[in-house]
């Protein structure tokens, strides 16, 4: 088996990431490998609505600043445990984050979520572990 020793954890604050977060911390441990968190803010709506009442800038600020520091705090705790951890937050859509940032830290191993939508959900939100399988260089472990 190959000896990971960057693996890279796709995390969006969802139940889904969490569970991929708790196995990549396993494989962490048990290799001696290094994480990088990875989140994407990417709001895909039009700068001004319908309506044409624009989304303050104040606003996409705040939210931004809050998803940094959420992650800043994942990859603390993660330190704390004595894992090596790095946060990434990039605003691109989800699945170019998550390869790009592969690529940049050269990762061995890509851990994430999967929600299992079907039908027409998976239609009309497509799968963001399917457009990432398609693109990454490294090996992509989906957990439900």
């Amino acid at each position: 088996m190959k000896r990971f020793q960057r693996i890279l954890v796709a995390v969006d604050f969802s139940e889904h990431s969490n569970k991929a977060l708790e196995m990549a911390l396993d494989l962490a441990k048990e290799f001696g490998a290094k994480l990088d968190l990875v989140h994407a803010f990417d709001i895909p709506v039009p700068f001004v609505t319908p309506y044409e009442v624009a989304i303050p800038d104040s606003y996409m600020q705040e939210a931004r600043d809050a998803a940094k520091k959420k992650l800043a705090a994942l990859a603390e705790k993660i330190s704390a445990e004595g894992i090596e951890a790095r946060s990434h937050l990039s605003e691109v859509p989800a699945a170019t984050a998550i390869v790009r940032v592969a690529e940049e830290v050269e990762a061995d191993l890509l851990v994430m979520g999967t929600r299992g939508n079907s039908g027409l959900k998976h239609v009309l939100l497509g799968s963001v572990a399917e457009r990432t399988l398609r693109h990454a260089s490294c090996p992509v472990l989906t957990v439900k």
